[in-house]
């Protein structure tokens, strides 16, 4: 009989894998892949709250990934569910949880300052994206909870998923597009190979991995993984564009 894993468990394996007190941590999830949890994903979040302690900050996309026509008609920050997975729509929902006013890459943040990292998501400074619409400020602008994690040190946790997850490889494009436009206002976007960029920051990145529950899992700091990335793309671009 498979024993499930508890809070006490998941906490544990959440520092081996060097998640700390204090840390700003974006996650993306599957809680089906951590196995069998005792008390399913409200001990999931438990867990995570006790290794990031009072001073820490936990952020989750709430993403509404509808068919893309779809996505500003049924945008509803207090109703429309996030479509990113089960751990995601528990945490947006939780009392004391913020969510980002945006029609389809809204986040959920919960901790110190969480309020402060969500609630500028309306405003229009900074990079320029293909999924910036009005009302709605710039997806991944100045006042973003994306670009705001990056610039406070923040990590990224991969919760049993691989890079098709990535949303920061979305970030790496923009970064691209916006120098790209700087000299051509007519540039193509970039499109990028999530898991070649993936495979490539596996080899040569500053990254933890072990076993949270039954999955292995990634962890490292989102400023290296864009700047590597970014500097990757530049030297060899013909193997990561689509």
């Amino acid at each position: 009989m498979t024993i499930p894993h508890t809070r006490e468990k998941l906490t544990q394996d959440l520092s081996n894998l060097g998640v700390s007190s204090g840390d700003i941590l974006f996650i993306h999830s599957s809680f089906k892949s951590l196995g069998p949890v005792d008390g399913g994903v409200e001990t999931v979040v438990g867990a995570l709250e006790d290794t990031v302690g009072p001073e820490g900050l936990i952020l989750m996309p709430s993403f509404n990934l509808v068919a893309s026509e779809k996505r500003a008609k049924t945008w509803n920050i207090d109703t429309t569910p996030s479509t990113v997975g089960w751990i995601t729509e528990y945490f947006w929902r939780m009392p004391g949880t913020y969510r980002s006013d945006h029609y389809s890459h809204s986040v959920a943040a919960r901790g110190k300052r969480a309020k402060a990292f969500v609630s500028e998501h309306l405003r229009r400074e900074g990079y320029q994206s293909p999924w910036d619409r009005e009302p709605w400020g710039n997806t991944y602008g100045s006042h973003s909870p994306m670009y705001k994690a990056h610039q406070a040190d923040g990590k990224l946790l991969m919760l049993g998923v691989d890079y098709d997850t990535s949303t920061y490889i979305h970030f790496v494009e923009v970064i691209l597009w916006n120098e790209q436009l700087n000299q051509d206002t007519e540039a193509k976007y970039p499109a990028l190979s999530r898991p070649a960029l993936g495979a490539f920051w596996d080899r040569v990145g500053t990254l933890n991995r072990g076993l949270v529950g039954d999955v292995d899992c990634r962890l490292f700091k989102i400023q290296r993984y864009l700047d590597t990335l970014v500097c990757e793309v530049k030297r060899n671009p013909a193997l990561y564009l689509r």
